[in-house]
């Protein structure tokens, strides 16, 4: 259960949203003023009905005809302003509670895209896809109904006071008394009902995640028969979210039930003391109508704040998550005065760079230290573990190291404007995505002012163009969710494509060939030879007889780099890179060894 401290107070809440509430002032005092008219036109007809009630009961002959005319058409003006006003506060009312919707929707999702790989690695997408859709939803009736229904449940109170005390200050004095304790008692359900809330809103985004998980995983599943696992599964995380809507409503039933016995003390009170009260001749009988229909409304509008609460208590968690991801900050901060390269060579240094990727973890890169000149071609390879794609992450910027420092072109990437560093670099990866849309579309991804033209020219370079003229639309083929429509080789001419369309200085290509069969490894190689031509390259490769003709191999260890040189150099020194080559008991006669 969530605890108290990990509980944010609603007015820190309320000071943290309010200035989206601040760009839309006038709409909503445009609103409140509406609402008070609402408030008004309701606190009228009481008074209307105790005059004609006090009046026929003292002075019949004052209560003429023309008298009853002009209080129905001062009641029908009245019921038309509070028909106007309640049409501007259901419609205009909601599209402002809409718009900061949308407005803190953008605020998230922009600062979503700046946190670093490791707030991603950490975080499940069901829980941030919960927190810009379901929390930002309930925003939307929260932005509207809690100024507006508190405005006018305090108008209300405060209007019905100054008229039932000059009716009798002492009964009045007596029925307000009871809310204050009310709201005492109260309280102790809507912490529940918050901790609650709160709760119930982190697990709906474990609840996704998990559905995600199995339902993206479906043919894994399946080919392992594990149904009935993945349902056991679901049904167990199903079942504790149900628990905790049940101490949800617990708590809003207590809160309820609090209500409703000050409901039944209030109109005891009115009984016993305004009947007392009209024996002794102290109100009259449309004054006693007037108490009825006052405390009536009054208890109706604590009744609607009481059906508002859950909606308050849902908007208070969403704003609560809100901010929560709002203050993560990125591990990658760019500098205020960061440097913006127009064009990069692709000189790259490593300096004596240690890395971790947790501060309680072992280092992966210890006192690593390389230069890779201007369109070198330098592959890494190496058992995994050794580093080979944290080097690669580096070079981005993707993380930050821990000692010394990764330059490009005599820069400090940690001093350059990341937008205009990552924009030249193109990166290969195995695991390639597609989003869901066209071929072109994705293609077109590298570089989205490129031409038509432009776009079937990459696809061409990357070997592509021959299977995507066979499809039906071509170009305009539809790949389906994360390119499920195509295989693994046409998923990956698709990445290169985008590459070839960005063509950037500097080249990463990370395993982009070991899960192809051999077939498309060929043609899918030809390919980034292709993309290699005049850049700085850097390749990860299981594979060994695909980086032959790199100018330089790493073979990195955990210890760092034990060996470099060509292939031929480093087959001549049958040391840990021969090994990795003939591990598969290859002839070492037929490879020139």
């Amino acid at each position: 259960m969530v605890g108290k401290e990990d509980i944010m107070k609603n007015r820190e809440l309320v000071k943290r949203i309010s200035p989206y509430f601040y760009k839309y002032k006038w709409i909503l005092l445009l609103d409140l003023f509406c609402a008070g008219l609402t408030t008004a036109s309701e606190m009228i007809l009481p008074l209307i009905l105790r005059y004609i009630t006090n009046t026929g009961m003292t002075n019949m002959a004052a209560l003429s005809m023309g008298v009853i005319l002009r209080l129905g058409v001062l009641f029908a003006i009245i019921k038309v302003i509070d028909i106007t006003a309640g049409y501007y506060m259901t419609s205009i009312g909601h599209i402002m509670g809409a718009r900061i919707e949308t407005d803190m929707r953008s605020d998230v999702y922009n600062h979503l895209q700046t946190l670093s790989d490791s707030f991603y690695n950490e975080t499940k997408i069901g829980q941030i896809m919960s927190r810009i859709t379901n929390d930002l939803f309930d925003i939307t009736e929260f932005a509207h109904h809690c100024p507006e229904e508190y405005f006018i449940g305090g108008l209300k109170i405060l209007i019905s006071f100054l008229i039932l005390a000059n009716i009798n200050l002492t009964l009045t004095i007596l029925i307000y008394m009871m809310i204050p304790i009310m709201i005492f008692f109260a309280s102790h359900y809507n912490k529940k009902m918050r901790q609650a809330q709160k709760y119930q809103r982190m697990h709906i985004g474990d609840l996704n995640s998990a559905i995600e998980d199995s339902l993206l995983g479906i043919r894994v599943v399946k080919s392992f028969a594990n149904e009935n696992y993945e349902i056991e599964k679901f049904e167990g995380e199903n079942y504790k979210f149900l628990d905790i809507k049940k101490l949800y409503y617990r708590s809003m039933a207590g809160f309820t039930t609090v209500t409703k016995i000050f409901d039944g003390i209030m109109y005891f009170v009115v009984i016993l003391g305004g009947g007392g009260f009209m024996l002794t001749g102290r109100i009259q009988p449309g004054d006693l109508i007037v108490y009825v229909m006052y405390v009536t409304s009054m208890l109706a509008t604590v009744k609607r704040i009481v059906e508002f609460t859950e909606q308050f208590q849902k908007g208070m968690t969403g704003i609560e998550r809100f901010t929560e991801i709002m203050d993560t900050e990125s591990e990658i901060k760019e500098k205020e005065d960061a440097t913006i390269l127009e064009t990069i060579r692709g000189d790259i240094d490593f300096n004596h760079v240690d890395f971790r990727y947790g501060k309680d973890e072992d280092l992966i890169l210890k006192d690593f230290d390389i230069h890779i000149k201007e369109g070198e071609n330098v592959a890494l390879v190496g058992p995994s573990g050794s580093g080979k794609t944290t080097v690669c992450a580096l070079i981005p910027r993707f993380y930050d190291v821990e000692k010394g420092s990764v330059c490009v072109d005599g820069h400090d990437v940690r001093d350059l404007d990341l937008h205009s560093l990552r924009d030249h670099i193109g990166i290969v990866q195995q695991d390639v995505y597609l989003f869901s849309g066209t071929i072109e579309e994705n293609i077109r991804y590298g570089k989205s002012e490129a031409s038509h033209e432009d776009v079937v020219r990459a696809a061409k370079l990357a070997g592509a163009l021959e299977f995507i003229e066979l499809l039906p639309d071509g170009l305009q083929t539809y790949v389906g969710e994360r390119g499920v429509k195509l295989s693994g080789g046409q998923k990956q001419r698709i990445s290169i494509a985008r590459v070839f369309l960005k063509n950037p200085p500097i080249l990463i290509l990370d395993e982009a060939t070991s899960a192809l069969d051999n077939q498309s490894e060929i043609v899918i190689q030809n390919s980034l030879e292709e993309l290699s031509k005049g850049r700085t390259t850097l390749t990860i490769a299981h594979r060994l007889t695909t980086i032959q003709s790199a100018d330089r191999i790493l073979v990195m260890t955990e210890n760092g780099i034990i060996e470099e040189g060509s292939h031929k150099e480093l087959m001549k020194k049958r040391g840990e890179y021969f090994k990795l080559y003939t591990k598969n008991g290859r002839n070492i006669e037929s490879i020139g060894a």
